[in-house]
């Protein structure tokens, strides 16, 4: 009989080695103590840094007869921007997706979307109505500054 064959009562009693146990013991053990000890001491967590809203603006956005979009303040209804025809996609398509959610969720144009300046220099608009709010910055710099010239655009209150 070869030095590694079975005998039929190691066969039966289907008992593992004992050193496979204690090692899988050991294994379990270990990664309770780590993963405790790293949640214990914050290593591997993302913290966010806190931002406040710098600057936010109510607006309501509208279709126009010759296919631009006027942008208008919610407060007082004065138009503040035009999107002219065929510029600024991704506004409009912004917008489209928008409304498209607005349609499905039966809620009408009136409720005003706000758009943030936050502190940390990064720009969202929120559809309250919805409850979407879009990180316009995850869509690179030059389409967050197409949101963000509606800022510069509104002139002062008289």
């Amino acid at each position: 009989m070869s030095q590694f064959a079975v005998t039929p009562s190691e066969r039966a009693s289907g008992a593992l080695p004992r050193g496979l146990f204690f090692a899988a013991a050991g294994l379990i053990g270990f990664a309770l103590i780590a993963s405790s000890f790293a949640r214990l001491n914050d290593i591997g967590t993302l913290h966010m840094p806190a931002r406040t809203a710098v600057e936010a603006l109510l607006l309501r956005f509208e279709d126009q007869s010759d296919g631009g979009v006027g942008v208008r303040d919610a407060r007082d209804d004065r138009l503040i921007y035009t999107v002219e025809p065929g510029t600024n996609g991704f506004i409009r398509a912004t917008l489209r997706g928008l409304a498209r959610e607005r349609k499905r969720a039966g809620v009408n144009e009136e409720p005003p979307f706000t758009l943030t300046h936050w502190s940390d220099g990064t720009l969202s608009l929120d559809d309250s109505a919805t409850g979407r709010d879009i990180a316009l910055d995850a869509f690179g710099p030059t389409n967050a500054q197409a949101f963000a010239q509606l800022f510069a655009a509104r002139s002062p209150r008289p």
